[in-house]
């Protein structure tokens, strides 16, 4: 599971708050990086459209900070450094085995070779 994927991913166990199934905890037993090469425009149009806070968390969980900034500079679709950091952390960071935890309820779900499985059993839906 790419961090693209975990921002996301949201858990909808029934009687959540509104919005408290986000940020899943990441509780990873096997990450790899694997390189994807880099394309500028596809990460700069990424950038507005992420929850900034969440890739953070994220990417410091894993070990994986890539010195990313607290929030995008306002200039970031002309700063190569920026987007290649971005473009790191999001894209080539990948979890293959552990689980994402709901922040509320603490309902956990499986990754398993890099797939999260986020089914709920009838009585969470």
């Amino acid at each position: 599971m790419k961090l693209l994927t975990h921002n996301l991913l949201c858990s909808n166990v029934r009687g959540l708050r509104p919005g408290g199934g986000f940020p899943l905890r990441i509780q990873a037993s096997d990450v790899c990086v694997r390189p994807v090469p880099f394309n500028a425009a596809f990460v700069a149009r990424l950038v507005p459209r992420l929850r900034w806070g969440a890739l953070l968390e994220a990417a410091e969980s894993l070990g994986h900070p890539s010195e990313l900034p607290p929030e995008p500079s306002p200039d970031y679709e002309g700063d190569e450094t920026f987007l290649r950091r971005v473009h790191h952390v999001l894209l080539e960071v990948e979890v293959l085995e552990g689980f994402l935890q709901c922040p509320d309820s603490g309902r956990q779900f499986p990754i398993s070779r890099g797939i999260p499985n986020m089914l709920l059993s009838e009585e969470e839906a």
